[in-house]
This record gives structure tokens, sequence and C-alpha cells, in this order.
């Protein structure tokens, strides 16, 4: 949530400037974006009062792939524009891809592969951040006028996560040890982010 509120959007109005672009609208749409992906890749399809996992886990490594090669094209489009926001995006974005990947983990083992394979397809899917940023690289000229668009679409989809993964997850917390802790570890991310900033003079 910091990358999105104390980089992404400052530097996305700074990039608008003199542009048609309507910041804000583009922000509603990677909201909803990646509301829709998410739904896409979690579809179960229940009867009787029994929800199977159909043969989905196809789709949902489909799906992650070109999740993942967006995501190397928003941490491209960040450096593109400055060190420190692609420092931050960097950040930003290896925070909810590391627990979703040990998910994606799980979704693949329960879809019946085998530990050794499931291992190597969450691994070949996590290059494709990879090969988003090279290709991100290479069309720098073309990104750089993207650039102005991915930056507020990627901060409506951290508003995204933070709104419906972080902020759920330490409300649902019942422990109050556990839960000052996942209260501490959410504003030390904010902090991280505040600081970054500020090393950066930007």
């Amino acid at each position: 949530m910091g990358g999105a509120f104390l980089h992404l959007l400052p530097e996305a109005v700074e990039e608008a400037e003199g542009t048609e672009f309507n910041i804000f609208l583009i922000v509603l749409v990677g909201f909803l974006l990646f509301f829709i992906i998410e739904k896409g890749l979690h579809w179960r399809h229940c009867h009787q009062g029994k929800c199977d996992v159909h043969t989905f886990h196809y789709m949902n490594l489909i799906g992650d792939s070109i999740h993942n090669f967006i995501d190397g094209l928003i941490i491209a489009a960040g450096f593109i524009s400055s060190i420190e926001l692609g420092i931050t995006t960097v950040i930003a974005i290896g925070a909810h891809e590391i627990p979703q990947e040990i998910g994606d983990f799980g979704v693949l083992i329960y879809g019946g592969f085998k530990k050794k394979l499931a291992i190597v397809l969450n691994f070949a899917i996590a290059l494709a951040i990879v090969f988003g940023g090279i290709v991100g690289y290479f069309i720098s000229s073309t990104l750089n006028q993207a650039v102005v668009f991915l930056l507020p679409f990627a901060a409506g989809g951290f508003i995204y996560i933070a709104a419906t993964d972080l902020i759920p997850e330490i409300k649902k917390e019942t422990d109050i040890k556990k839960s000052m802790a996942t209260i501490f570890v959410f504003i030390c991310g904010i902090l991280i982010m505040w600081l970054i900033k500020l090393a950066f003079g930007h």
C-alpha cells in the first residue's frame, strides 16, 4: 500500500501532467482488473454442497504466467521512470509474489502434479517476470510512453492486494500478540517505502 500511495501515484500524476490521461480512472481499472484476474484464477465449481477443483490448474498456470509477465513490464516501467520507483516496485511485487507462488505450488500439488514437476512449473512461471522485464527493456522507447498508464494501473493492483489480502488477514487474527506483530510488520512495510522515498529525494 505504501508503494502505491507514496511512490506509484505521485509519479503517475507527475508523468501524466500535460496529458489527457485520467490517472484515477486508470487506478480503478487496475483495481477491477486485478479483482477479475483473481476471481478467474480461483474459480471453483460447486454443486450439491460439495466444491471440487476443476482441471483449471492449467488455466491457473497460463493466467499466472500472463500476470507475472505484466509484473515484469511494470518493474521495467518503474526503472525507466526512476531508480527509486523501480526498487519500490520490485519490493511491492516481491512481497505479494512470494506468498502467491507458495500458494500456487499447493494448488499444483492438489491438482495432481508431482512435487518435482510442481517446483519446476512454479519456477518457470516465476521466470515470466524476468521475461517481462527483458521485453520491457528492449521496447523501452514504447514502454516509456506507456509508463503514464502502467504506473496508475499497478497502483490500482497494489491497492487491491492490500485491501483484499493484507488487511483482511490482519483483521482475521484474533490472538493479540500475533495481531500486534502483523500490524507492526504492515506499518514497517509502509515506513520502508517512505524511507526509500527520502533516500532518493524524489
